[in-house]
């Protein structure tokens, strides 16, 4: 009878918690609109109107508003932080989803309204309401047709905001001045100072946008988001993330931090957990969902829900084989405008390999296919008929020369001869893999992304054997710009065989994507080959980054300007990815058409070549 009481007392307590929540919502979620539903289409629109062609469009994160609220909300904890936008030199934050509105088509609207407005963003510090009254009416004057889309979204904007005689006064007068400067972006309005902030304005940009953490380095999968699966959207929000030491190992027990904080999820605590204790992960991600700022230290032990990061170098017995002492690069810093001269260090190393090689059984029968595919390309050698001279005659040029000539209008230089020519297509391809520790991640149940890469690589080069055409392949990683690895896996001048296959197979994920390094020194090898046509394909799985600074637009930028550097030299660069999100970066990184994602990540080894031939007009 007991557990009976206290499970009807649970089944109360919960329908209390429902029915507080629901009468104080002000949102509309019968009118959702998610973000993932309009990302590239904000995308397309964010850069057409002239916003950083850079940036990424991330969710942005909930922040406490400190508002004046009702009673009930007060009660129910419910609408005490909000999503609003801003953006950084990387990406732009937008509300993970919008139901603000009684209309989804005004929910959209609002989207397309603050993709715009960021747009016209030019990161100019000052008053908040000043500020976004600039912006507005900067966005109105470039894009007056956006006229009509603000006044609907302003005039359901006043509709939901606090009634200003139901207002203390000082709050009363705050709500006066941004209704106003709502109605009338060309009239300045000034802000003065009252017991609480105002309420969130839902067409302006965050009054104080937060720090958000880009995450730990290396490559981490989002859940792919479906209408399945939109009750887990906490999960898919940023959070702020605040660094804290890890404790020693002395201080295990629970005496050593203060009893007060126990029952708290905004504290953090200093105590080394041990890490087989997961019976509670589902609390714990219940716990996070209340948290605004997530306190971030290394465990003492790994757990295999948690992230690998192994970036201890190998000792040198078990490296690869380094050919040289470095080579010294230079690096596009965007924000100065200019090279940080012999910035960064690469590398040469070559794979020890081991014993030789045969190709997987599994993949002999593609690579029969392909090779009989690409027999088209093979220089071979074939007669040119008509010509002018020649060790043989055309016969039937002949028999139309003697048949003129009897009718009397033959010409007097008889191109009656025929000619066997090497046909020659004068080809030099550089392959650069990305050998990063994102590699690392599975696929499927089968394979991970090292595999694909290898299977890729074998069946390349398999397929241009007997081409004729010159093919390099190198693989490359890095640890931080003073340690960029650069794997030899195939030179221009080596032959395909057993050994290039062994060092194929003894390919492993290393490191970090320094990609703007690796692609000039790629330029470097493949502008000294005497071809008429260079071709450097790079194949990769992920954005550029490293641990010093390379993360975001500073990556990005400077990959771009080494790909205008090849340019310039003659080369042509192309993109192969099986990033899914690739589409956000891709095209400002190499251009429209330099580029092809790969959606399915294991048709990557029989696309590859078949890319390669059309590439190449093969």
């Amino acid at each position: 009878m007991k557990y009976d009481f206290w499970e009807l007392e649970e089944h109360v307590g919960q329908l209390w918690d429902r029915v507080i929540k629901r009468a104080s919502s002000t949102s509309y979620p019968d009118q959702v609109i998610y973000l993932d539903d309009i990302r590239r289409t904000l995308g397309i629109i964010f850069r057409a109107m002239g916003g950083n062609c850079a940036s990424s469009i991330e969710a942005s994160t909930a922040t406490e508003h400190h508002s004046r609220r009702g009673l009930l909300k007060r009660i129910s904890g419910k609408e005490d932080k909000v999503e609003l936008c801003w953006q950084d030199e990387n990406s732009l934050f937008l509300p993970y989803k919008i139901d603000v509105f009684p209309q989804q088509s005004l929910n959209k609207k609002l989207y397309i309204w603050l993709a715009a407005l960021n747009a016209a963003d030019d990161f100019n510090a000052g008053p908040w309401v000043k500020r976004n009254q600039q912006l507005t009416c900067r966005t109105l004057q470039a894009f007056p047709g956006l006229k009509n889309y603000y006044d609907e979204l302003m005039n359901a904007q006043i509709a939901i905001r606090p009634d200003i005689d139901s207002l203390p006064q000082d709050l009363a007068q705050q709500e006066r001045v941004i209704q106003a400067a709502l109605r009338n972006p060309y009239t300045t309005k000034t802000l003065k100072i009252a017991s609480k902030p105002p309420q969130p304005v839902y067409l302006w940009l965050h009054p104080s946008p937060p720090s958000v953490s880009s995450g730990m380095p290396g490559s981490m999968q989002d859940i792919e988001q479906t209408p399945d699966n939109r009750q887990e959207d906490d999960e898919h929000r940023k959070r702020i993330a605040k660094r804290e030491k890890t404790s020693s190992r002395k201080d295990k027990g629970l005496l050593s931090m203060r009893y007060e904080n126990i029952f708290s999820w905004g504290d953090f605590i200093n105590l080394d957990r041990s890490s087989e204790d997961e019976d509670d992960l589902d609390d714990a991600k219940d716990a996070a969902k209340d948290m605004q700022t997530l306190n971030i230290t290394q465990d003492s032990r790994p757990v295999s829900s948690a992230l690998k990061f192994d970036l201890d170098l190998p000792s040198a017995a078990n490296d690869d084989l380094v050919m040289s002492e470095g080579i010294l690069l230079d690096e596009w810093d965007y924000k100065q405008r200019r090279y940080h001269r012999n910035y960064c260090c690469l590398k040469e190393m070559q794979s020890s390999g081991g014993e030789s090689t045969e190709l997987p059984e599994h993949l002999k029968k593609t690579a029969r296919k392909l090779r009989s595919q690409f027999e088209a390309i093979t220089p071979t050698r074939i007669w040119h008929r008509a010509q002018v001279d020649g060790p043989e005659l055309d016969i039937d040029a002949y028999t139309s020369f003697v048949t003129d000539r009897l009718r009397g209008s033959a010409e007097m230089s008889a191109s009656v001869y025929a000619n066997l020519r090497t046909h020659h297509r004068d080809m030099a391809c550089l392959l650069l893999a990305d050998l990063s520790l994102s590699t690392d991640a599975w696929v499927n149940n089968d394979a991970r992304v090292i595999d694909i890469i290898q299977d890729s690589l074998y069946l390349f080069s398999e397929t241009l054997a007997n081409s004729g055409d010159l093919l390099a392949i190198h693989g490359f990683s890095s640890r931080n710009r003073n340690h960029i690895r650069y794997n030899l896996i195939k030179d221009f001048k080596e032959s395909y065989n057993s050994v290039v296959r062994s060092r194929i197979n003894a390919l492993k994920p290393g490191f970090y994507t320094r990609m703007g390094a690796a692609i000039r020194h790629a330029t470097t090898q493949l502008e000294q080959q005497s071809s008429t046509q260079k071709l450097m394909m790079i194949l990769t799985d992920g954005k550029p980054n490293d641990l010093d600074l390379y993360e975001g637009r500073y990556g990005i930028e400077d990959t771009r300007m080494a790909l205008i550097e090849a340019r310039k030299k003659g080369l042509q660069p192309f993109c192969v990815t099986i990033d899914k999100e690739a589409g956000d970066y891709l095209p400002y990184i190499f251009g429209e058409g330099h580029y092809i994602v790969i959606r399915k990540a294991t048709d990557l080894p029989h696309m590859l070549p078949m890319l390669y031939a059309r590439l190449t007009h093969g």
